[in-house]
Parts: structure tokens; sequence; C-alpha cells
């Protein structure tokens, strides 16, 4: 499936509908567009969602370092647009995406690696790929 970018006033017009919170950030949920698989969760500005819907690259918003954040743009694990929704109170997004690589920075494939247990969190997955080779320290 091919990611096709809306026309421009197609994007402003979509873009005024969205409902950013008081800090100009909607969450985004990643999802693995062909498994279902839950990637992750982040932060887009209008800014970051407008890049995102133009170039078919996924784009965050890094609350951490207040910029921009090109998924894999220091990792080489980049997320190829393939549809985004907007729920329904218009206060979230779900990118469904194909994930090059791995999209958590400890190294697994998803974030959300962790489950609640009887006994304390489980950890279903184990890194992929160990974090030092995607950002050169621990996660």
């Amino acid at each position: 499936m091919t990611y096709q970018a809306p026309t421009p006033a197609a994007l402003s017009s979509m873009l005024d509908v969205v409902k950013f919170d008081a800090s100009g950030l909607i969450a985004a949920i990643a999802q693995q567009h062909d498994t279902g698989e839950v990637l992750m969760i982040a932060w887009m500005t209008r800014e970051a969602l407008q890049e995102t819907l133009e170039t078919g690259r996924v784009c965050y918003f890094s609350r951490s370092r207040q910029k921009l954040w090109r998924k894999g743009e220091t990792s080489g694990q980049i997320q190829h647009l393939v549809e985004a929704r907007l729920d329904c109170d218009a206060d979230a997004v779900l990118l469904l995406v194909n994930q090059i690589g791995v999209a958590c920075h400890t190294g697994r494939r998803s974030c959300f690696y962790r489950a609640f247990g009887p006994e304390g969190l489980v950890e279903l997955t184990k890194p992929e790929i160990d974090p030092n080779a995607l950002y050169g320290k621990k996660a």
C-alpha cells in the first residue's frame, strides 16, 4: 500500500479539525499496518503532523528536546506512513506505518514489551538490537 499525500488545501482543512492540547500536542499511536502490532506512542505538534502527512515519513515532537524528531534520523529505524486516522474526539492520531527495524529505543520491536502480571511486570520480548548500536548509549 502506497501512501498518497493530501493536496495543500485538503491538508490545511484537515489540520484545522485536529484538537491539539494546551501545549500544542496530540497523542500519536504508531501501529504496524499489516499485523496490527502496536509499536509506540509519541507526541506530535501541528508542524510534525503536517510534515508526516506531506512527506509520508513519520515525524514526532520530542518533548525532552523540544524539537521535531523524525523517526529514525539517528537510529535508522524509520517509519513510513501508510495511513493516518483521527479519533472521534479529534484529540488522538493513529498512524498505520511500515516500521523499518525496531520501534523502541530499548532495541525492541514495540515499546509495549511488558505486561502487568500477578507477581509484577513480565518482560514479553527481548531486545532485537543492542540500544548502544542504535544511539551509542544505554536505554
